[in-house]
């Protein structure tokens, strides 16, 4: 695996993401609208566990920016394929596994930087960082976009059309996204919502995200980073091995 390849294929997907100012916009309205007219709402008469509802819907709001934009990047790399750029990567010298590292990079920078304008808007609810909590949490940002962005890598490797892709990643992505507990408590759960949401890889991301910013944990942090760092290796494996089946 060569560095020098990882970050050519990094910088060219940063190239193509500058000149596309719009995606930024677009990916951070909805997060901004949940925020600021649906939390707001709820939370003129809506206190958990002990937090205001805009302040308790944060970690969910944040979740949601960077996991809609690592998934459908993988949109991308089927648009590589349309135009038959995809075909000129892959037949270079670099490996399979180098170039699916560099794409993963340049989704994680993309989804650190919409989370990062994100984590401003909290400001303006009251989410008070400190050094160690900002830090921690764009830790916990870029282990999730990176698991995140290879799950839509690995989609998009096996799909031929853009709108199969869009229409298999909204099955995925609203249930993961709703069942995760970014917008609920998971206490006190029914029986089939607990078991569903405990399978949920979004859910230790939700609730290491919240119990950095605002104290609240309902796993233990460890057990939340143990999962996640398992969650980590399990796709990235499994995006290279998509990769190197993918046919040139």
């Amino acid at each position: 695996m060569s560095l020098k390849g990882i970050y050519a294929i990094w910088w060219r997907e940063m190239t193509v993401f500058m000149r596309e100012t719009p995606r930024v916009v677009s990916a951070i309205a909805s997060p901004v609208i949940w925020l600021f007219i649906f939390g707001a709402g709820l939370g003129a008469s809506v206190n958990i566990q002990g937090l205001d509802y805009q302040k308790f819907i944060f970690a969910g709001v944040l979740t949601q920016t960077f996991l809609f934009t690592s998934i459908f990047y993988g949109a991308y790399l089927v648009w590589d394929k349309r135009i038959d750029l995809l075909k000129s990567i892959l037949v270079s010298p670099l490996s399979r596994a180098t170039i699916f590292f560099g794409k993963v990079l340049g989704g994680v920078t993309i989804s650190l930087v919409e989370s990062l304008i994100v984590l401003f808007f909290g400001i303006f609810i009251g989410i008070q960082y400190t050094p160690i909590s900002f830090l921690m949490t764009v830790a916990v940002v870029i282990i999730a976009s990176a698991i995140f962005t290879s799950i839509g890598l690995t989609v998009g490797s096996m799909m031929e059309s853009p709108e199969g892709f869009q229409l298999l990643t909204t099955f995925l992505l609203f249930p993961l996204f709703f069942l995760s507990g970014a917008l609920f408590p998971l206490d006190n759960l029914p029986g089939w919502l607990s078991t569903v949401t405990s399978i949920n890889p979004v859910t230790y991301v939700v609730d290491m995200l919240r119990g950095t910013l605002v104290g609240t944990y309902h796993f233990d942090p460890s057990h939340n980073l143990l999962l996640l760092g398992a969650f980590l290796v399990i796709t990235s494996a499994i995006g290279v091995e998509a990769f190197k089946r993918m046919k040139s």
